[in-house]
């Protein structure tokens, strides 16, 4: 009996909120400790995490937009080609202006995600297909643009490429972007929302409004984030944020991110999540894999975490 009873104990403990909870902090532990054994602690030295760091800044901010429309129960896979655009705006302004070129990106990005809110609100069109929509066409844009050649930047923007310069940027979004969604009203709608639209409706949320407003929001983190991308690269390609909306999904899923949104959502699954993907990118690189190789781990990793994390009851059509 006290076996058994210790045995329902386990139970219970492995399946609390508490506990799941911890589990993508868990799993970044044990992946930079697997990692470290593997590359024979090359993982864990200065010039390592610095190279690991300087991949986190970009991936970090613009996971942060997608989060919130996770946190609605919607999808959104047009942030690679908002950071393409953007980017391109950012890049084309800074000879006339730095500061100019940065507002400029900013509200470019909140632009497409303005077309992005407007379909998804007005037609009832479902997130991912207008999201979907719109990579194709503005990733498309971002190719005809630099067709006969890259858009450069003017070349003091690349002086701004430093590491406290960027930590700065970014602790001061996260925390205000913490702030916004732990202790104001809007934090709590767009979980309401997620958690049931109509509910949500009636208690006298104004759904539609706050959406549009999510996915704009969405698009101007990311044209904040292109700048980021401007100041390291200097230069922008036809591939600039190419599969970037693939690698915020993972990122948020190892992270814990709840597919559906709603109330089990926490703003720790950003920040572990990028974490997790980086260390997991870099380290397969470290190892010598080739691409193909590290695509099928990464795959499989990913099922992995979804098969172990959903939540079949409350999962829905995603909107």
């Amino acid at each position: 009996m006290t076996e058994k009873k210790s045995l329902n104990n386990t139970k219970n403990l492995l399946s609390s909120p508490r506990f799941l909870g911890l589990l993508p902090l868990i799993g970044l532990i044990v992946i930079i400790a697997v990692f470290s054994i593997m590359t024979d602690m090359e993982i864990v030295k200065a010039k390592s995490i610095n190279l690991i760091l300087s991949q986190v800044y970009v991936l970090l901010i613009a996971s942060t937009g997608v989060f919130f429309v996770m946190t609605i129960g919607g999808l959104d896979f047009s942030q690679g080609s908002i950071l393409g655009i953007s980017s391109i705006v950012i890049s084309s302004l800074s000879f006339y202006s730095i500061p100019l070129a940065l507002i400029a990106g900013i509200v470019s990005g909140a632009l497409i995600g303005a077309f992005n809110g407007f379909f998804h609100v007005k037609f009832k069109i479902p997130s991912f297909i207008v999201t979907i929509c719109t990579m194709y066409l503005f990733r498309g844009l971002c190719a005809y643009i630099t067709t006969n050649a890259p858009v450069s930047a003017v070349t003091s923007i690349t002086s701004l490429n430093l590491t406290w310069l960027k930590v700065l940027l970014t602790v001061v979004f996260l925390a205000a972007a913490y702030f916004v969604f732990s202790y104001t009203k809007l934090g709590i709608s767009l979980k309401a929302i997620g958690a049931g639209e109509t509910a949500a409706r009636f208690s006298g949320i104004r759904t539609d409004l706050t959406k549009f407003l999510i996915f704009m929001a969405a698009g101007a983190i990311t044209g904040f984030a292109a700048f980021l991308n401007v100041v390291k690269v200097g230069s922008i390609t036809a591939t600039a944020g190419n599969q970037l909306e693939t690698m915020i999904l993972i990122a948020l899923v190892l992270g814990g991110m709840p597919i559906s949104g709603g109330a089990k959502v926490r703003f720790s699954n950003i920040i572990v999540g990028t974490l997790i993907y980086c260390v997991l990118n870099n380290g397969l690189v470290m190892l010598g894999y080739d691409t193909a190789v590290q695509q099928l781990i990464k795959g499989i990793v990913f099922l992995f975490v979804v098969a172990l994390t959903i939540d079949k009851k409350s999962l829905h059509i995603i909107k």
